[in-house]
């Protein structure tokens, strides 16, 4: 028999792997002292040690490692799980490499240009939701302003503030026409009403998104960063952009905390 430290070491795995493989019935000791509780391990018990690790090594979940040792080694179905295998490694590669060349593109700007984002930017998907809102159409920039905050006010005096309605306000913006289009309200739950309209803004599977702090008056050099890191990124907009207004209390707007968000996808 083979203490639990001798066995560990010829394996070339901690004696906490060995523990917790045991309480997974993955693999049990050979025999249990009942009164210390101490594990050993008989040698033949090696090749199925070994046969765990290569399965860890591939990436296998303990679940289906189990499986495999439970049903035997089958061709058809160690294939299948390969090839899934093989494709979970894939997208990982395929994530590092974007992130390889994100830090490679932002030690180039630091190291020539001594410069950086002065707002982080992230990917993620965005949830669906649904707005209790109003839509205007403004033929300029400067003219937003005189729309969102109307629109936010005159929804919130519609809907109240019921179980937190109030606690989500996003805007959505998209070329018009005429300008652009704006959609204003509150992330909503209930029935229709009067003085507003359900819009349902779509999820996305991916979007970049940031963080603006402060005034509004300066939240098109965020957008700006925004759309270069999409393009440095290898992205292309594939809808209209969002802003949640995170916090948006102060008259001077000098706390606001606004979330930028653009869905988009591989170029």
């Amino acid at each position: 028999m083979l203490s639990i430290g001798a066995f560990a070491q010829i394996g070339q795995v901690t004696h906490r792997m060995l523990r917790h493989w045991d309480t997974a019935g993955l693999l049990v000791p050979a025999h249990v002292d009942e009164f210390s509780g101490y594990r050993s391990y008989d040698p033949s018990q090696l090749e199925r040690l070994h046969r765990i690790v290569a399965l860890r090594q591939l990436g296998f979940g303990l679940d289906d490692i189990a499986l495999i040792l439970e049903q035997g080694v089958d061709a058809e179905r160690i294939g299948v799980l390969l090839r899934i295998r093989r494709a979970e490694v894939a997208e990982e590669q395929r994530i590092a490499a974007a992130r390889l060349v994100d830090v490679e593109r932002r030690l180039h700007l630091i190291e020539s240009e001594n410069q950086m984002s002065t707002i982080e930017i992230i990917e993620k998907p965005l949830p669906a939701v649904r707005l209790a809102a109003r839509r205007a159409i403004v033929a300029s920039q400067p003219e937003i302003a005189d729309v969102v905050g109307p629109a936010f006010g005159a929804v919130a005096a519609i809907i109240g503030d019921k179980r937190g309605s109030l606690t989500t306000p996003i805007a959505q913006y998209s070329a018009a026409e005429d300008g652009t289009e704006v959609i204003a309200g509150y992330a909503y739950d209930g029935p229709a009403q009067d003085g507003f309209e359900l819009v349902d803004l779509p999820a996305a599977a991916e979007a970049i998104c940031g963080i603006h702090l402060g005034s509004m008056d300066q939240i098109a050099n965020s957008w700006m960063q925004i759309h270069t890191e999409i393009i440095a990124r290898g992205f292309v907009p594939t809808g209209p952009c969002r802003e949640l207004y995170v916090r948006a209390e102060s008259d001077d707007q000098s706390d606001w905390v606004t979330e930028l968000q653009q869905p988009v996808a591989r170029a």
